[in-house]
């Protein structure tokens, strides 16, 4: 009994010695923050992320992969991969290798086409997840961003070589051409009856060059004056003067975020814009059934560097014209801004190299994705420095 009695104090000072041995990692422990949990890094990350079983149903969808399927997370619950991809997409393929084998698998310049989506170079990576066998881990990397800066580029140097001609036609044929005109009509009262249809064919001639010309001018480099504009107006009010007139035959379907912030730019310009893309939307789409989508977002993006730009671009707010219509050729497609390009057969091949021009001086982004019964037109635009989200955006530069 002693001998117990006299080991209880060497047991009791052991075990302070232990427990202040363990203090410092049980304090550590205490005072470390909690781990986020999985699905809000993951919602947080720039990268679509999305999990799908083997019956191809989404288990798991994040923000960016809201973004890249153009819907929600509930949405894409509701749906099958195949509802979106068709049968025969490599994406399949790539999915069934990762579920037989169990390794993950890279897959890079993947394209996926449907009538609901249109992804090219895409790097896909696929991975089993070890707590759900029968689940993949998909990463859709977009790799076409780079591409549609570099078109950028180009439509902005086409515009600029638009910019110069315009100058010199403003300034050696509108002159001259006034002459010819008036010319014509002191011809016209003078020359025999049969003849004057000749002087009238001048005068429309002449009038027709010179529209053509006025529309050369709206390519000057002209100072932009920018303020806080509503993009929701704009589009409304195109919307008006093309169910009024030109788009009588249209069904047109809103699908707008109310809670967008202001753009940053020139409203009559924006209108200009819209304007062009719903009229060339108008005239591509069947005199029966056909439809216009007007659609607004907030994206996420990356920034962009853009040579001689002091900042990178940040156009997180973007404006989608969609219609349903035959599509754009193919041979077309690479000079589709080009100033001059027309498939049209009373068009100047002007306005998409305007519109190319306007969104560019805006600081912006135009990108058009076209299949047979499926044309988007999408305008990456900023937004004001001052609106509710332009604030945590100049925030972050």
């Amino acid at each position: 009994m002693r001998a117990g009695r006299g080991r209880r104090p060497l047991e009791v000072v052991t075990g302070l010695a232990e427990a202040l041995a363990e203090a410092p990692a049980r304090l550590r422990r205490a005072s470390a923050p909690p781990a986020p949990e999985a699905g809000a890094i993951l919602s947080a990350l720039a990268t679509a992320v999305v999990v799908v079983d083997r019956q191809g149903r989404f288990r798991f969808a994040n923000q960016a992969a809201e973004e890249f399927f153009a819907l929600s997370a509930s949405s894409l619950r509701a749906l099958r991969l195949e509802d979106l991809v068709p049968a025969d997409s490599p994406l399949h393929g790539l999915i069934r290798q990762v579920l037989d084998g169990g390794a993950s698998v890279w897959d890079y310049d993947m394209t996926l086409e449907s009538p609901r989506l249109s992804k090219r170079g895409l790097a896909v990576h696929g991975a089993r997840l070890p707590e759900a066998p029968d689940c993949v881990a998909l990463t859709l990397i977009d790799g076409s961003t780079p591409q549609k800066l570099e078109k950028q580029m180009g439509f902005r140097s086409a515009a600029r070589s638009v910019t110069g001609m315009a100058a010199i036609l403003a300034h050696e044929v509108k002159n001259p051409l006034s002459g010819i005109r008036g010319a014509a009509q002191l011809l016209e009262s003078s020359v025999p009856e049969q003849d004057r249809e000749l002087t009238q064919l001048i005068q429309e001639e002449a009038d027709r060059i010179r529209a053509l010309v006025d529309r050369m001018e709206s390519f000057s480099d002209r100072p932009v004056e920018r303020g806080a504009v509503n993009i929701h107006q704009v589009l409304e009010h195109v919307r008006r003067l093309a169910q009024t007139g030109f788009a009588r035959h249209v069904r047109f379907i809103e699908t707008y975020d109310p809670s967008l912030p202001p753009v940053w730019g020139n409203r009559d310009q924006l209108i200009q814009v819209v304007l062009n893309l719903v009229k060339n939307a108008a005239e591509a789409i069947p005199e029966t059934g056909g439809t216009i989508e007007l659609a607004t977002a907030y994206q996420h993006g990356v920034r962009l560097a853009v040579p001689g730009a002091t900042e990178r671009l940040h156009l997180p707010l973007v404006v989608s014209i969609k219609d349903s219509g035959h599509g754009i050729p193919d041979a077309l497609k690479p000079n589709l801004f080009d100033p001059f390009v027309t498939t049209k057969r009373q068009g100047s091949g002007l306005g998409l190299a305007l519109v190319a021009k306007i969104i560019g001086d805006h600081g912006g982004l135009v990108e058009c994705d076209s299949l047979p019964g499926r044309t988007v037109f999408r305008l990456h635009l900023p937004v004001t420095p001052r609106g509710p989200r332009g604030r945590d955006e100049e925030a972050t530069r």
